[in-house]
C-alpha cells in the first residue's frame, strides 16, 4: 500500500495524505463509517458514496461467527457480498473477543472463547485472524492484538505488549491476499515506556500501517490525547496512523493535530439511533419538546439529504413515533457531518490554516 503525505501543517503534526488500495484511493484525514457485520446500519452503499465515504470498516470477529468467512469467500468476497466497491478495512476482532465473548482464556497461542451469539466455543489465533480477513478480501487487514481494559495495571499491560508483538510476528508470516495490506497494533495501556517498547518492536517487524489500540476505553479525554500524542510521534512518518475507536468531532480535531490519519467510531450511527444529532453548534437531542414546532432544517448549512428535505419538527415526530425512517434520516445526517468534517479538516491542512479552522470550529461547538 502506497502512502504519501501531500501537506504538513507548520504549527502542529497535522498532515494530509493519500493512500492507494486495489479498490481506490483514500484521502486522509479519513473517517471510516463502521459496517461491523457487512452493513453500515440503516444506509446503503450508494448513500455512503453520495455522502463522501471513501473507506468503511467491518469486523472479522462478527463476520467469522455469522455468516462465516468461508460463505463470504464463496460469494466472491466482502466487497461483492455487500455491494461496496470502495476500500474496506477489517478489524481483527481483538477488541470484540475480549469485550463480547464469554469465558475467555488468553494464552500465547491465542484466545479460547464462547460466542456471544450462541455460546459455541472457538479458538482464535493470529493466523486464523489473518485467514478470516484474507477470505473476506478486505483491502486492509489488522493483526490480532491483546486489547487491554481500562485501568489495567502495569503487569497486565506488559503481558499484553509481549503477546501483541508475538502475535504480530505470526500475523506477518501468515498468507494474506495479493493486494491486502496489514496493519500492526500498538498496545501498552497508559504506560509510556511500554507503548514505546511496543512501537519499537512492532515497527521493526514492518507493517503497511500502524493502529493505536487500547485507547478511548474509559480514560479521561486528556489521557487519550496524551497517549495518542507520544505514540503517533514515535511511529514511522511514511506510514498511515490509525486511531482505533475514536470519533467525536472534538477528539478528531485533537487527534489530527497529533498526526493521526484514520479514525473509526460507531458513535455517529449509534447517536443517530438515539436521537443525538451533530451540528456545528453541538449536538441536538431531537426528542426535546423545543423542536416540536421548529420548521427549520436541522442544520441550515448542511447539504445532506436529511437537511435538504426535512425539518426538525418532522425529525422529532418520526423519532417520537418510533418510525424506522427516523433512524435512517438521523444516520444519513450524522455520517455526512463526520465525513464532511474530515474533508474540511483536510482542506484546511492543504490551505495552511488548520489551527485557525480548529479554533473557529471548537469556539462554537458545544459537547
Amino acid at each position: 500500500m502506497n502512502f504519501e503525505v501531500v501537506a504538513q501543517d507548520t504549527a502542529s503534526e497535522a498532515r494530509a495524505g493519500t493512500f492507494h488500495t486495489a479498490h481506490g484511493a483514500v484521502d486522509t484525514p479519513a473517517f471510516m463509517p463502521v459496517g461491523t457485520q457487512g452493513s453500515v446500519k440503516t444506509v446503503s452503499p450508494d448513500e455512503l458514496h453520495e455522502m463522501g465515504a471513501q473507506i468503511i470498516l467491518s469486523n472479522a470477529y462478527h463476520l467469522y461467527l455469522r455468516p462465516g468467512h468461508e460463505l463470504i469467500a464463496e460469494a466472491g468476497g466482502l466487497h461483492k457480498f455487500m455491494n461496496w466497491d470502495g476500500p474496506i478495512l477489517t478489524d481483527s476482532g481483538g477488541f470484540q473477543v475480549f469485550s463480547l465473548a464469554t469465558l475467555n482464556e488468553v494464552t500465547d497461542g491465542g484466545v479460547k472463547f464462547q460466542s456471544h451469539i450462541d455460546g459455541s466455543r472457538h479458538f482464535f489465533t493470529p493466523e486464523l485472524a489473518v485467514e478470516v480477513q484474507r477470505a473476506l478480501g478486505s483491502d486492509i487487514a489488522v493483526a490480532l492484538d491483546e486489547c487491554l481494559p481500562h485501568g489495567a495495571d502495569r503487569q497486565r499491560a506488559e503481558q499484553a505488549v509481549r503477546r501483541t508483538v508475538h502475535w504480530a510476528r505470526r500475523s506477518v508470516s501468515s498468507e494474506r491476499g495479493d493486494d491486502q495490506a496489514l496493519f500492526g497494533v500498538i498496545q501498552g495501556g497508559v504506560h509510556r515506556d511500554l507503548r514505546m517498547r511496543c512501537v519499537e518492536e512492532i515497527t521493526a517487524i514492518g507493517f503497511d500501517g500502524y493502529a493505536v489500540g487500547g485507547v478511548s476505553v474509559g480514560e479521561p479525554k486528556q489521557q487519550v490525547y496524551e497517549v495518542s500524542d507520544y505514540t503517533a510521534r514515535a511511529l514511522p512518518p511514511d506510514k498511515p496512523r490509525y486511531l482505533m475507536g475514536v470519533g467525536p468531532p472534538e477528539d478528531v480535531f485533537e487527534a489530527v493535530e497529533l498526526g493521526i490519519d484514520m479514525f473509526d467510531c460507531v458513535m455517529p450511527t449509534r447517536n443517530a439511533r438515539n436521537g443525538s444529532l451533530f451540528t456545528p453548534r453541538g449536538r441536538v437531542n431531537i426528542e426535546n419538546k423545543q423542536y416540536e414546532r421548529d420548521f427549520r432544517p436541522l442544520d441550515e448549512e448542511c447539504g445532506c439529504y436529511t437537511c435538504r428535505n426535512y425539518t426538525r419538527a418532522y425529525l422529532r415526530h418520526l423519532f417520537k413515533c418510533g418510525e424506522i425512517l427516523a433512524l435512517r434520516l438521523n444516520t444519513l445526517h450524522n455520517l455526512h457531518f463526520m465525513l464532511q468534517l474530515c474533508a474540511k479538516i483536510r482542506a484546511s491542512i492543504v490551505e495552511g490554516n488548520f489551527s485557525v479552522y480548529k479554533k473557529e470550529f471548537l469556539s462554537t461547538y458545544r459537547y
